[in-house]
C-alpha cells in the first residue's frame, strides 16, 4: 500500500509518550507507536499516554495485531464525506464529478469558492497583479501564515502545555498555580511551581510552552 504524502506525515508528525510520570519515547508517531506496542506487549508499562507535540493532545492509538498493520493505521485517511469540504454535488448518488470536464491546465486543488468583498482600489491594485486574484490572495494568505505573529505562536504553545498539564498532573501539587504562570508567561514562576513535580514531565511541559530555545515556539 502506498502511502500518500498526507498519510506520511500523520506517520511522522512528532510526539512524546509517558509512562506514568516517565518519558518512555519521543519522535515520529510511527517510533512511538512501536515503542508503546512493545512495551504493552511485555508488560514494562502501568499506563501510557502519547501527546502531540504541536498541541500537547493525547493520541489515541490502535495496537491491534502486527507492526505493520499498527503502521499502516496510522497512515490511513480520515473519511471524508460529502459536503464536508465544499458544497453538495448535484449528482444522483453514485456519481462521479471526475468526468466533469476541467479547464485546460488547471489542477483540481481542492479550492473552496466564497465570497469576498473589497474596496474598488483593492480590486484594482489586484487585476494588476500576475497571476489574477485568486492566485494573488492565496499567496498572501501563505505568507500571512507564514510570518505569523510571535504573540500567535506564543498563544499555541501555552495552550499545548497546558493541554498536556491538564491530561498528566491535574491532581500535582501546585498546579492551579503552575496554570496561572503559564498563561502569564512568568517561566521563572512556572519553573518555581514545576520543581516539585517528576523530571520528565517538567521538562517537557517547559519545551512546549516556551520551545527548546525559550521562545514560545514548537518542540524539536
Amino acid at each position: 500500500m502506498v502511502q500518500n504524502s498526507s498519510d506520511s506525515a500523520r506517520s511522522s508528525r512528532p510526539c512524546t509518550a509517558f509512562d506514568v510520570h516517565r518519558l518512555l519515547h519521543a519522535g515520529p508517531l510511527a517510533d512511538i507507536a512501536l515503542a508503546v506496542k512493545s512495551a504493552a506487549e511485555t508488560g514494562r508499562s502501568d499506563c501510557i499516554l502519547v501527546f502531540d507535540d504541536a498541541t500537547g493532545r493525547v493520541v489515541d492509538l490502535d495496537l491491534r495485531g502486527t507492526d505493520a498493520e499498527v503502521i499502516e493505521r496510522l497512515g490511513q485517511a480520515t473519511p471524508k464525506y460529502a459536503g464536508r469540504y465544499r458544497p453538495a454535488s448535484s449528482n444522483a448518488p453514485g456519481d462521479s464529478d471526475d468526468s466533469a470536464p476541467r479547464s485546460r491546465g488547471r489542477p483540481k486543488l481542492g479550492v473552496v469558492s466564497r465570497e469576498v468583498t473589497l474596496l474598488p482600489s483593492q480590486w484594482a491594485w489586484l487585476a494588476e497583479q500576475p497571476g489574477g486574484a485568486s492566485s494573488v490572495l492565496r499567496r498572501l494568505v501563505d505568507d500571512a501564515r507564514r510570518n505569523a505573529s510571535s504573540p500567535h505562536r506564543q498563544r499555541a504553545a501555552r495552550e499545548a502545555a497546558y493541554n498536556f498539564m491538564h491530561a498528566i498532573a491535574g491532581d500535582f501539587p501546585g498546579y492551579e498555580e503552575a496554570t496561572r504562570a503559564l498563561f502569564a508567561g512568568d517561566r521563572h514562576r512556572l519553573e518555581q511551581y514545576l520543581a516539585e513535580w517528576p523530571k520528565d514531565v517538567s521538562g517537557y511541559a517547559l519545551r512546549l510552552a516556551f520551545g527548546p530555545h525559550g521562545d514560545g515556539g514548537e518542540v524539536s
